[in-house]
């Protein structure tokens, strides 16, 4: 996983026009159930918004890249669960892990519309959180707006991180060519390490 992200973030690089389309993917990416709970998407948010401060991105182009992501993400999981609600759950791939899906319709019913809040920044229930709400009747209009918010808030929370590292690293003088990517695979480590501890916590169990 590490060489992926690590791949990912020396392409886009190189290639900034690139760098929009894979932020979108790795925020839609995680929102998608099962799916997202594998894709370390966060870190390579983190990782490629250290290129902010030297250029290679614009911080409008990367928080509208990210927030577009995971609204998209969420918004279609939400859909499937409200148009099938009586089976969705019960489904392929969402029927491999039962354990996550009942996790996330007690966190569901527990705290109600905060749940739609507090999961985007709880993985591995943000990628389950969305489709379950949609199964359990929550409807658009509390959904969408409280959804909304959470993603506002989420990712600057990932971005504002990958600017302060790239910046401090400017400031020391060692965003020259050939130090950008050594600091960029340092910030792409740390992103990696935060993920599998959340993982390794958070572990999805097969039935």
């Amino acid at each position: 996983m590490d060489r992926i992200v690590h791949d990912v973030v020396h392409t886009v690089s190189a290639h900034s026009e690139w760098a929009y389309a894979a932020l979108f993917l790795a925020a839609f990416l995680e929102a998608v159930p099962v799916l997202g709970s594998f894709i370390p998407g966060s870190t390579v948010i983190l990782s490629l918004s250290a290129l902010i401060p030297a250029g290679n991105l614009s911080l409008t182009g990367v928080l509208a890249a990210a927030i577009s992501g995971a609204v998209l993400g969420d918004g279609l999981a939400y859909g499937l669960g409200r148009r099938y609600p009586g089976r969705i759950l019960t489904l392929w791939p969402l029927n491999k892990y039962p354990a996550v899906v009942a996790r996330s319709s007690e966190f569901f019913r527990s705290y109600g519309n905060a749940a739609v809040f507090l999961a985007r920044f709880l993985p591995p229930v943000r990628a389950f959180v969305p489709i379950t709400a949609g199964a359990l009747g929550m409807p658009p209009r509390r959904f969408f707006p409280i959804n909304l918010v959470a993603i506002l808030c989420w990712a600057p929370a990932h971005v504002v991180p990958g600017i302060l590292a790239g910046t401090a690293y400017g400031h020391a003088g060692a965003f020259g060519e050939h130090l950008a990517m050594p600091i960029i695979a340092g910030v792409v480590a740390i992103g990696l390490v935060i993920w599998a501890i959340r993982r390794w916590r958070r572990p999805v169990e097969a039935s």
